[in-house]
């Protein structure tokens, strides 16, 4: 299991704190979410073999594009998709979310429920489509209260609906910016059963990050093609 988390600059952590904090919780790896916004580059990082040689987990770089619009989001990802083993964009709006689903070089759609965005069954399937994961974001069900919590645990049950009838790829995370925030796969599976989510459904959700990163690297490896063809070597007839 992976958690995807914000780190130095975007959040107050370096990637090798946040990485040994991982193992220590039990999770495998962990995702930098290296945040692309408007005239900033993203991030990148430190040596993430170092890092991942010191805190014995798996360090997958990422990149999360965050635009105000679908036309400042595009250019983005061109320059970004080459670069990062992840792409993530963040949603929040309704024409952030249609396009983040449309766009089959995207591999996970941030954060959809924030702010005002929304998500129906059109975005649903069109994700199912193009291998978007969809983001279930428990980090604000963690550390917000009152009305604005209950609001959260609607909108992530309505999603779930949505996710489970179309069959749409999902992943889930905390959404951490320090590595305080970080909680253990299961803390998260315990939180799940609390608002109403399986542990099983929230396991498959942090190994997605995983599996995710996995494909990636094998898509960038020299011996892949395309989806079902790969070069290598063949066995001769006798």
């Amino acid at each position: 299991m992976y958690e995807a988390a914000y780190v130095y600059p975007d959040g107050d952590s370096t990637t090798a704190r946040f990485a040994h904090a991982a193992g220590a919780a039990g999770y495998d790896g962990v995702v930098v979410r290296a945040v692309d916004g408007a005239g900033r580059r993203s991030a990148g990082g430190p040596a993430y073999d170092a890092v991942r040689d010191a805190a014995g987990v798996d360090v997958v770089d990422g990149a999360e594009v965050v635009a105000p619009d679908p036309e400042h989001a595009s250019g983005a990802i061109g320059n970004l998709r080459p670069k990062h083993t992840l792409l993530l964009v963040r949603g929040g709006t309704d024409r952030l979310n249609r396009f983040a689903v449309e766009q089959e070089r995207v591999d996970v759609l941030a954060r959809p429920m924030a702010d005002d965005g929304d998500f129906n069954h059109v975005l649903a399937k069109t994700a199912t489509r193009n291998a978007v994961h969809v983001e279930f974001d428990f980090g604000p069900v963690l550390r917000s209260e009152g009305g604005h919590r209950v609001r959260v645990l609607q909108r992530l049950r309505k999603l779930r609906k949505l996710v489970e009838k179309y069959d749409t790829p999902y992943v889930v995370s905390a959404t951490p910016d320090v590595h305080l925030r970080l909680r253990a796969p299961r803390e998260m599976k315990a939180l799940g059963e609390q608002v109403g989510f399986t542990g099983d459904w929230i396991e498959q959700g942090l190994e997605a990050w995983g599996e995710l990163a996995a494909r990636n690297r094998r898509r960038r490896s020299e011996s892949f093609i395309e989806p079902g063809v790969e070069r290598g070597r063949y066995e001769k007839d006798d």
